[in-house]
């Protein structure tokens, strides 16, 4: 597993219960999901120091594909210093402390980390929150949030010195200042390369509308594209695939490209 199975499953139960919520604090309530929350006690946030941007190799595990209730994601190989983003961050706390991150790292909610659904394993980041202007340092070694269209989960402890636990969340600006060496990379990338995926945009019983999808996705740039005859229960299926991809960015990038035209994702289906 790249993420951690048990907070997964702790999600799953939160998404049962409150869709679109967070797993932290509910607003106008001291109440918090699943029993999480703040520990009782623990260091001055002024003694704890932002971790030191460094050069470190890609994390062994958290760097492949996965999905998450029906979405699947994935991750990035590498980024550029200056990468940003800016959307919403919460935080989580003493409910996950000391199990797995996606990583394999143990979570410490007093340590200044950070969970991102893409960026590569690790990652260091400047975290802005817009409304009061204090900035930290992260480094990213968890994966999520994956509730409520929010960009980073927060440890405790950063989101303490970022003035996020009360709230529960905040509007930050999130900047990439140190991720994974250039050698790391490229190894990556062609461990990366052993496997190939075909992408099923559609499954037709009519052949016009096989080829009628085919032509299209053609017409927008993507050449590799088959219609493939299968017979299940005495009846034909045209499938229209395309493929085989390789590199993760590309197959990224063709998932978006079909799910553009057609308006679904297409399944991922691995090549023996």
């Amino acid at each position: 597993m790249i993420f951690s199975v048990s907070r997964l499953l702790i999600l799953g139960v939160v998404l049962a219960v409150v869709p679109g919520c967070g797993i932290f604090k509910e607003k106008n309530s001291g109440a918090y999901y699943q029993d999480d929350g703040p520990p009782k006690g623990g260091p001055d946030p002024s003694t704890v120091a932002n971790p030191v941007p460094r050069v470190e190799p890609l994390s062994k595990i958290g760097n492949s594909s996965y999905e998450v209730f029906g979405v699947r994601y994935y991750p990035m190989s590498s980024i550029e210093s200056g990468y940003s983003e800016v959307g919403e961050a919460s935080w989580y706390g003493r409910k996950f402390h000391g199990r797995p991150t996606s990583s394999g790292e143990k979570y410490d909610m007093f340590a200044m980390t950070a969970a991102h659904k893409t960026l590569p394993l690790p990652t260091y980041l400047s975290v802005k929150n817009l409304t009061n202007q204090k900035e930290v340092i992260v480094r990213v070694n968890d994966r999520g949030p994956f509730l409520g269209g929010r960009i980073l989960d927060l440890s405790y402890m950063a989101a303490q010195k970022l003035g996020v636990v009360e709230s529960g969340t905040a509007k930050v600006k999130i900047t990439a200042v140190g991720t994974v060496s250039p050698a790391t990379q490229q190894q990556t990338k062609e461990s990366s390369t052993r496997s190939q995926v075909l992408l099923q945009a559609a499954s037709f019983q009519l052949k016009e509308n096989a080829v009628r999808l085919r032509l299209k996705l053609i017409q927008d740039g993507m050449n590799e594209i088959r219609i493939q005859t299968v017979k299940i229960d005495e009846r034909l299926y045209y499938r229209v695939r395309a493929g085989p991809y390789q590199d993760q960015d590309v197959v990224r990038e063709k998932v978006k490209k079909i799910k553009s035209i057609t308006g679904i994702a297409p399944k991922i289906l691995m090549v023996n």
